[in-house]
């Protein structure tokens, strides 16, 4: 436990940077670490760290918040968090993370190539339901909500982005309780690396105004990025 607490620790206060800056990414540094770590904690722990981060960026920017656009959103992600957790209880994990990082890796290459991923009903729907599978069954939900808010401003994108984490992290925790997956150590060693959280959140406040200087959309897609290779790796490495 003290190895968890020390390597996680650190892995969630470099999350907790990334996602207080560009507003998702939490999940692509801690999760695999965790999983790595302890597995049989996950994806509870980091759902705990998920529910909790949202609060600080809403504290500051929920003014900001795309209302209409986090609706469309959430309808998405009903039916996505009850296929996520089937897949906890029946279907590899490691088949899900190397389909769905290759699907945010060819979204990357076209939006990198000045092909807009246009944000209305459907793909907020579909970004909804497809982070609802793979936060619920792996703990990174971010990227695909991430592609389709990175044309818009740095304080929207994290607003929106946080309401939406804090509601579905909420959901997927009550599900994972609900299909047996929530031991109490997810709990106890989710609520412990809230102390870590906290710090890179506050860290975090240089780098979220330097971004949005015109920089946010960038960083989206390098975040992205990331994440579905790590998806992809993690994912691999499982299946050996």
């Amino acid at each position: 436990m003290a190895l968890v607490l020390i390597v996680g620790g650190v892995a969630v206060f470099v999350g907790a940077i990334v996602q207080g800056a560009v507003g998702f990414g939490l999940g692509l540094v801690a999760a695999p670490v965790l999983t790595l770590l302890k597995p049989e904690i996950m994806p509870g722990a980091v759902q705990v760290v998920n529910v909790a981060l949202p609060l600080f960026t809403l504290a500051v920017e929920w003014r900001r918040v795309d209302w209409k656009g986090l609706g469309f959103a959430l309808i998405g992600r009903l039916p996505g968090s009850a296929i996520g957790a089937l897949i906890v209880v029946y279907v590899s994990t490691q088949t899900l993370g190397i389909l769905v990082g290759s699907m945010v890796l060819v979204a990357v290459a076209l939006s990198a190539r000045a092909i807009s991923v246009p944000r209305n009903a459907g793909t907020l729907m579909g970004a909804g339901f497809a982070s609802a599978v793979t936060g619920t069954a792996t703990g990174i939900g971010g990227p695909p909500m991430g592609l389709v808010y990175q044309n818009a401003k740095g304080p929207q994108i994290r607003a929106t982005l946080a309401m939406y984490f804090f509601l579905s992290a909420g959901q997927s925790l009550v599900l994972l309780a609900y299909i047996g997956h929530l031991p109490s150590a997810a709990l106890t060693t989710g609520g412990l690396l809230i102390v870590p959280m906290v710090v890179g959140f506050l860290v975090s406040g240089p780098l979220r105004r330097y971004l949005d200087g015109g920089k946010v959309r960038i960083a989206i897609l390098v975040v992205a990025s990331a994440s579905a290779l790590v998806l992809i790796g993690h994912s691999v490495v499982q299946a050996l």
